[in-house]
């Protein structure tokens, strides 16, 4: 059985990948990665898709690792674990999609790492976050890349230090996720979400992720620089041209390569 299904929504350019081991707690095998990272450098070359929706069966959104890999693994096999895991998470940043986590139940540990490397994330009120590695003797430590990169530096320690959970209200207070909505409206709400996104030019959409994670990397000078080229760069494009062109004459708009009605 396929530890995590793929499922293409062509015509409104969107797609899932559903993690699928809840007998596991939907733990981040290296299988279940290697799948994962499969599903996401396929759809990568979809035009078609705009935005690709991470979700889970059962209880437990993800409990990261399996752990039996990492006790029982040699010292080589445990690196090259957690380095498929970080070229799992260089998947979601390199797509040109924009990935949303649609998080039910519990997200630990790696499975918190997924929420934070998502570009969006909606999370039913129910759903729990943690890094609790300092309690098995394991700190967290690829997790805290992109933990520490949603949340301020005082509230990521805290999580961090002390593998408390974090319920779905603070997580949005905090930057984790988007949007904590109730339990019965997380898949509708997430749905609304992604087709808001999804009606837009791919190629905008690409643009502008790639643009946002480089200049997050930059200082402020140089980010300026670097979106001032982007933009110019952009203007050309003819999915801009378009876009311009139809807001000014009061319709919608045709991007290149395909018909797209607004969603």
């Amino acid at each position: 059985m396929a530890l995590s299904t793929l499922e293409i929504n062509g015509d409104e350019h969107l797609a899932y990948i559903t993690l699928n081991n809840p007998k596991r707690r939907n733990a981040l095998s290296e299988a279940l990665l290697m799948e994962l990272d499969h599903h996401l450098r396929e759809l990568s070359r979809l035009p078609e898709i705009n935005v690709i929706i991470i979700r889970a069966q059962g209880p437990v959104f993800s409990s990261g690792h399996d752990l039996n890999e990492v006790l029982n693994g040699e010292a080589q096999e445990v690196h090259d674990l957690f380095k498929t895991c970080g070229n799992t998470m260089r998947a979601i940043r390199e797509a040109p999609q924009v990935v949303i986590a649609e998080v039910s139940g519990i997200a630990t540990a790696a499975g918190c790492q997924l929420v934070a490397a998502a570009d969006l994330a909606v999370a039913g009120l129910s759903a729990q976050f943690a890094t609790p590695g300092v309690k098995i003797g394991l700190f967290c430590s690829t997790p805290a890349v992109h933990v520490s990169r949603n949340l301020g530096r005082k509230k990521a320690a805290e999580m961090l230090f002390t593998g408390s959970f974090m319920s779905a209200s603070d997580a949005e207070i905090h930057g984790l996720i988007n949007r904590a909505v109730p339990d019965e409206e997380l898949e509708q709400r997430t749905l609304e979400l992604a087709r808001t996104i999804a009606q837009y030019s791919h190629d905008t959409l690409a643009t502008g992720k790639r643009m946002l994670q480089k200049q997050w990397q930059m200082a402020d000078d140089e980010a300026l620089d670097y979106a001032t080229e982007v933009i110019s760069l952009q203007s050309t494009h003819p999915d801009a041209r378009e876009g311009i062109t139809a807001f000014l004459s009061k319709r919608a708009p045709q991007w290149a390569g395909k018909t797209r009605a607004s969603l």
